[in-house]
């Protein structure tokens, strides 16, 4: 009994704070639901309707990240003030991407739309929440008429995969995906890089790859768990845009905002590499994410 006890204490204190986030999140769903029906809102969810109800969900997780991470957000500034695309790496859980958004709102009164994988949308009891922060399969149609609307669109190249299989070495998982280049190119709209600090020490994933690797590919799912949430300091650096160049190509876009993966050679700069060499250490260290948290509290 003492075993078994200490064992379940010890997995529910490895997965505490995931599954905390994950109850925020249906909260935070719940609440729009409690809005929509007492003020019995009908309009189109990315319609200014709904702001007072995402400003109260916007406080909600920033008040969150100010107290769990210290978190904050640098180079505002880089935004345009018309659409453009951002690209960010993804951690084991886009924790820091919420928090972003949040505070985007909060600063700037802004919605961006954000390009989400298909099994987001299975996930049940989620839907409001989804339409209301802008959260879209990701089509390149989709995508286009936003832009078109003036919207910024924000998408992860890696997407699950690099949530899953990278890790403190922050290698970006990109593969051959390139069509947020062409998009871009199509729209005639910059694209912004986009990287936090210490993502991967404060979330990780489970070290066996090869089997979660295998049974990812098979169903396009994410079986691995998430664990951690130790409360490290997380930095959101958004980077210079990479302005819209009618005579590059899509090949050529790509290179410039990742150059292959993220290997420690001779690999030239490029926009999201620039922002992870410049503010990261590699590989990660929970020791030193935790210092950057409380190290000016504790002087």
């Amino acid at each position: 009994v003492v075993i078994v006890s200490l064992t379940m204490s010890a997995i529910l204190v490895f997965f505490i704070v995931p599954l905390t986030i994950l109850f925020f999140i249906y909260l935070s769903n719940i609440l729009l639901l409690i809005y929509q029906r007492n003020s019995e809102v009908k309009a189109d969810p990315l319609s200014d309707v709904w702001d007072s109800a995402r400003k109260t969900i916007a406080s909600f997780w920033d008040i969150y990240a100010r107290i769990w991470h210290g978190y904050e957000l640098h180079g505002v500034e880089n935004l345009p003030e018309g659409p453009g695309i951002l690209v960010y790496y993804h951690g084991a859980i886009p924790i820091d991407y919420l928090y972003f958004l949040s505070r985007l709102f909060l600063w700037k009164k802004r919605l961006c739309l954000s390009v989400a994988d298909h099994f987001v949308f299975r996930l049940p009891g989620l839907k409001l929440l989804l339409e209301v922060t802008g959260v879209m399969p990701g089509t390149r149609e989709e995508c286009l008429i936003a832009l078109k609307n003036g919207h910024l669109v924000s998408i992860s190249p890696g997407g699950v995969r690099e949530a899953l299989f990278s890790d403190e070495s922050y290698q970006l998982l990109w593969g051959n995906r390139k069509g947020f280049a062409q998009v871009a190119l199509d729209a005639k709209v910059p694209i912004i890089p986009m990287y936090t600090q210490n993502v991967r020490e404060g979330y990780r994933m489970l070290k066996e790859r090869r089997f979660f690797r295998q049974l990812y590919e098979s169903t396009r799912l994410p079986f691995t768990p998430p664990y951690g949430g130790l409360p490290v300091k997380f930095r959101t650096y958004i980077g210079e845009p990479i302005p819209y160049d009618p005579n590059i190509t899509t090949e050529e876009l790509v290179e410039k905002v990742c150059k292959g993966n993220f290997l420690f050679s001779f690999q030239t700069k490029t926009a999201i590499q620039a922002l992870i060499s410049k503010h990261q250490t590699i590989p990660g260290s929970i020791w030193k994410a935790l210092l950057e948290r409380f190290g000016k509290r504790c002087k």
